[in-house]
């Protein structure tokens, strides 16, 4: 997604629920981006997209947002664990339903 693509509707658009095991090479290549459901993916995404550095290193001191770890990715493939998904590039931003 570009900046141009940014807006809520847009982004909202672009979510989607997958199966943690598509996601696994995003996970192995270090692109995974786990995001706390107590957190909204859209804006999540939104300050992604605007690398709205403020923000985000906020929710990291937070432990809100991180790269999805060795212990979440073994725990959510035992059960193929179903996820909400956004592509920023470079990243995929995962937040578990």
């Amino acid at each position: 997604m570009t900046q141009e693509d940014l807006s809520p509707e847009k982004v909202n658009q672009e979510t989607s629920k997958i199966e943690w095991s598509a996601l696994q090479r995003f996970f192995a290549s270090g692109a995974a981006v786990y995001i706390s459901p107590q957190l909204d993916l859209v804006l999540a995404a939104e300050a992604f997209a605007k690398d709205n550095k403020a923000q985000v290193s906020e929710w990291m001191q937070n432990n809100q947002v991180h790269l999805v770890s060795d212990q979440q990715a073994s725990e959510w493939i035992k059960n193929d664990h179903i996820m909400w998904s956004v592509v920023i590039k470079p990243w995929v931003l995962v937040q578990p339903t």
